[in-house]
């Protein structure tokens, strides 16, 4: 039994669990802070800000973070957040539509550029992409007729290509017009 420790395996799994949450949590609160200063602070009046709380509470967010995240918009924090659209290519020509909310839009440029970069996908020019989306109401769907079917090795590289996208701390959603399998 030397070397094993039930206390060791928890604080591993601990740490994992932690470390997901906190990034969940920073995503959400930048969300909030962004749909505040947009439209207002009372959710009663803005209902993008009425839904990102809701999902916020939906996911065990704790209410201090989510007065924080609201404070922030009204110039509380020192943080000057913005929206960010992205546009690239993935594997096969599919369009990726990347939105974040950055505090330093050149650092997160630069850093959407790279992981496209090391894995498969290339930076677009604005509007090069956004021809393919339709804006709706819950975010961006592709056009019927943009669609584009992916072989089985660039539908693996695009699933490589959006889970690193989504790890990064400032994307908050990321749209492509893969047809699906």
């Amino acid at each position: 039994m030397a070397g094993h420790s039930k206390w060791a395996q928890i604080k591993h799994k601990k740490a994992s669990t932690d470390a997901r949450r906190g990034k969940l949590f920073s995503k959400l609160a930048r969300a909030i802070t962004i749909a505040a200063r947009e439209k207002g602070v009372d959710p009663s009046g803005n209902a993008t800000l009425a839904s990102a709380i809701e999902k916020a509470r939906s996911l065990n967010m704790p209410s201090d973070n989510i007065d924080r995240a609201i404070a922030k918009a009204t110039g509380a924090g020192e943080e000057t957040l913005s929206s960010v659209l992205y546009e690239a290519y993935g594997p096969g020509g599919v369009a990726v539509l990347i939105l974040g909310i950055t505090d330093n839009n050149n650092r997160t440029s630069n850093e959407i550029k790279h992981l496209l970069r090391a894995v498969g996908g290339k930076w677009a020019q604005s509007g090069s992409v956004l021809w393919a989306f339709d804006k709706t109401a819950e975010g961006w769907e592709p056009k019927e007729y943009s669609l584009i079917t992916l072989g089985v090795e660039d539908r693996a590289t695009l699933e490589r290509l959006v889970d690193a996208l989504d790890d990064h701390d400032d994307v908050q959603d990321i749209y492509t017009n893969d047809a699906g399998e």
